[in-house]
């Protein structure tokens, strides 16, 4: 039996009232990381996979303060944060956070570095909100309703762009910290730099997916994504029309795809022929 429309209706309510949390906790927590970040290079805390995978004070006391923001309102919620232990719920939705999405940009000062936050209901992500904390750039997305990019309380609808051939995209992509893994797709993207435009490497992977969103690249490609580096930016992607997806599947840690629905067939198979 099809659900009634009064069950719709209240997933609908729902999700929007988590995106809501997520946008104003995501303004608060880009807030306190521009109040917190001094001048010049920020110190590194830790590392974490390799050495040249780094964390920040800054990034454990901002997702410090998203988990208070979003359990806080909602208790019985589960939370899985890049920085902290995960909290398992009992609600049936879970958020998913990157407090510093592009951490090593934000150690330099180079001004692409995001708060991301998704919310996920019984493992489908419903509500996605990226923001660049350097820029102020905002985009939010709702599942079936669409994607934004966000003027205060305005919103302004992100459609993707009709895509150019292979040969004319932009194609945005990043590198794995394992030293190993990063010569492999150094290889890999060597192999399809002839077949495009050119390649750009940005350092936040939710920003990545919202420049594939807004046009001001035309593919986006990369292997080693964790959850929250794909939920935010992921809905944004697919909720302004485009296709997010893996190598034989959905998009994983494996390989993240992301382009028009008119280019995607044939970037995947090059971007397979390359050895991704």
């Amino acid at each position: 039996m099809l659900p009634q429309r009064p069950v719709l209706a209240h997933r609908a309510r729902v999700n929007a009232a988590l995106l809501e949390l997520a946008v104003s906790t995501g303004r608060e927590a880009a807030d306190f990381i521009r109040h917190r970040r001094p001048a010049g290079r920020v110190d590194v805390a830790a590392t974490k996979s390799s050495a040249t995978d780094v964390v920040t004070e800054i990034d454990r006391a901002t997702e410090e303060l998203i988990r208070e923001r979003i359990l806080g309102s909602r208790p019985h919620d589960g939370f899985v944060g890049e920085e902290g232990q995960d909290v398992a719920g009992s609600s049936g939705v879970d958020w998913v956070v990157d407090p510093i999405d592009g951490t090593v940009n934000f150690v330099y000062g180079i001004a692409a570095y995001a708060v991301s936050i998704a919310a996920r209901r019984d493992g489908r992500v419903v509500a996605g909100y990226v923001v660049n904390v350097a820029s102020g750039e905002q985009w939010a997305a709702e599942v079936g309703q669409g994607a934004w990019w966000l003027d205060g309380d305005e919103r302004r609808p992100v459609v993707a762009p009709d895509p150019p051939t292979l040969d004319r995209a932009l194609v945005a992509t990043g590198f794995s910290y394992d030293p190993r893994t990063r010569a492999r797709q150094g290889a890999a993207v060597a192999s399809l730099l002839p077949q495009v435009r050119d390649i750009r490497r940005a350092g936040a992977a939710a920003l990545d997916l919202c420049a594939v969103a807004d046009g001001r690249v035309d593919a986006y490609v990369e292997q080693g994504l964790h959850a929250w580096d794909l939920a935010a930016g992921g809905l944004v992607a697919s909720e302004a029309g485009l296709t997010v997806t893996g190598l034989d599947g959905p998009a994983d840690q494996r390989l993240v795809v992301a382009a028009h629905p008119e280019l995607i067939g044939e970037f995947l198979a090059a971007v397979r022929a390359c050895g991704f």
